[in-house]
This record gives C-alpha cells, structure tokens and sequence, in this order.
C-alpha cells in the first residue's frame, strides 16, 4: 500500500512541474501567435466577398 502513496506523490510533483513550465512558456510568450496578424490582411477580400454574395447589399 505504501507504494500507492509514493506513486501518488511522485505524480502530483510531475503534474506541478509540468503546469509551472506551461506557466512560464505562456508568461514569456512561447504561445503568441506573430504570423496570423500579418497575414489575415490578405484573406480580409475575400472575407466581404463571401459576406456580400450571401447578403447582396442591392
């Protein structure tokens, strides 16, 4: 039975290593996403578009 607590223990100090590292890869910006802003100018056309032949405006 005892090998059930050490096991258990063992597991919540990996679980609280790991959500610490998600923790500072989120606070130092490893999840930013720098690509989509830059492209969505590109695809905004197409965008309309696609609103106005579903809602002609005439």
């Amino acid at each position: 039975m005892s090998i059930i607590y050490m096991l258990l223990a063992i597991s919540i100090v990996v679980a609280i290593v790991f959500f610490i590292a998600f923790i500072i890869s989120v606070k130092n910006g490893q999840y930013d996403d720098i690509y989509t802003p830059s492209i969505r100018m590109l695809f905004e056309d197409e965008l309309s578009k696609d609103d106005d032949n579903i809602n002609p405006k005439n």
